[in-house]
């Protein structure tokens, strides 16, 4: 079996969208969905590197 004949996982999140059938409020809700998840992943990367870093200059 090939990789091109299994089906892509699903994100739990519904994400990606088929655009094809959504109306221009849709997308633009969409967008305002999206942009909310990038926000909420920078913040949890930033959140990431500070501890990182704290650790970092504890053990040196």
């Amino acid at each position: 079996m090939f990789d091109e004949d299994l089906p892509k996982p699903k994100c739990d999140n519904g994400l990606p969208r088929s655009l094809d059938d959504m109306s221009i409020s849709d997308l633009e809700e969409y967008i305002n969905d999206l942009e909310a998840e990038i926000s909420r992943v920078r913040s949890d990367i930033d959140r990431k590197k500070a501890s990182s870093q704290a650790a970092d200059s504890f053990f040196k």
